[in-house]
């Protein structure tokens, strides 16, 4: 499966592929409605898949996509994508970016430090491009600023899953006891990158860490899309292994393959949306995770439990440091 493929457009939700090559969204998906607020009714709930950078980098980003991905709807600054979601009811964030070239993570890092000091409701995760200088140390650094985790691309940073420079990532993390988040599905995959994420990821690929690494807690982004299947299964099996719902749910990606919440690991589903870096409403993946009718309890750890345990999160906290 590929993004960039011709398929068949149904009900306004998916891709078509023009003879340029770029995608063409259908407008429709665009004028997605938007809710105001999250249901009252729904528990804490933490959105723990949050691009958050700064500006020049932002604009960076949203020309790529598009050329290469789909029209971005939330074109925010950092400060204005986290007033925007928590003002509407969203209790905590999980904010995340990753270092596309050497050099730049010490100051992303710190970047994302000062955010997470300015509002007791963000938790920042760490970046490095793997096999850079002094990753290991770089990562050191960023944990002493108190971010919570680490993200990787392995798309946008063209780095193997099984290489040498992710070992030494794997072995930080595990050190430290920090989660690694890693976008390690083989898809959406694009032109625009400048590898193949089919040579670089694979499920199988994926298996061997997570048996290599048996105490590394790592969460795997889209539901491992297009391995759907596979990484469902790893979920049985591994402990140290976490899924995020981003962009699954929202009916976009062009995949003919849902995955079944209601019959996955509770424990270790985690509610995520790609925000601000969608082309649909802020609300879409919450209003259909609304519609699966779930349990209460299960419903209770997609939106937030798992989330605050994986990433030591305690909105109690919050909400005293923030209303006092």
């Amino acid at each position: 499966m590929s993004i960039y493929r011709n398929i068949q457009n149904k009900s306004g939700t998916g891709y078509q592929q023009e003879k340029s090559g770029l995608l063409k969204t259908p407008l429709a998906m665009l004028n997605d409605p938007e809710g105001e607020h999250v249901p009252e009714f729904l528990p804490a709930i933490v959105d723990a898949h949050v691009h958050l950078f700064p500006d020049h980098l932002f604009a960076s980003i949203w020309q790529w996509f598009e050329h290469f991905g789909w029209p971005i709807r939330y074109k925010m600054t950092s400060q204005s994508a986290i007033n925007f979601l928590l003002s509407r009811g969203i209790d905590h964030i999980v904010a995340l970016h990753y270092a596309h070239k050497p050099g730049i993570a010490r100051e992303l890092n710190a970047y994302m430090a000062d955010l997470c000091r300015s509002n007791s409701r963000i938790t920042g995760l760490a970046t490095v491009l793997p096999g850079e200088e002094n990753a290991a140390d770089i990562l050191k650094e960023a944990f002493q600023l108190g971010l919570a985790g680490v993200k990787l691309h392995s798309h946008v940073q063209c780095v193997d899953l099984g290489s040498e420079a992710m070992h030494q990532i794997y072995k930080a993390c595990t050190q430290y006891n920090k989660p690694l988040i890693i976008h390690a599905g083989r898809e959406p995959k694009s032109p625009g990158y400048n590898c193949d994420p089919h040579v670089l990821c694979s499920a199988e690929k994926f298996e061997q860490v997570i048996q290599s690494y048996p105490h590394l807690r790592i969460c795997v982004p889209h539901m491992g899309i297009d391995e759907f299947e596979a990484y469902e299964r790893m979920l049985e099996h591994y402990d140290n292994l976490w899924l995020d719902t981003t962009m699954t749910l929202a009916e976009y990606l062009p995949t003919d393959y849902f995955p079944d919440l209601s019959q996955m690991r509770a424990d270790r589903i985690i509610f995520g949306t790609d925000f601000p870096n969608i082309p649909y409403a802020w609300d879409r993946e919450l209003k259909r995770l609304c519609q699966l009718n779930l349990p209460e309890d299960t419903l209770a750890l997609i939106l937030g439990e798992n989330a605050k345990h994986l990433f030591s999160i305690n909105i109690g906290d919050d909400y005293e440091k923030a209303y006092g």
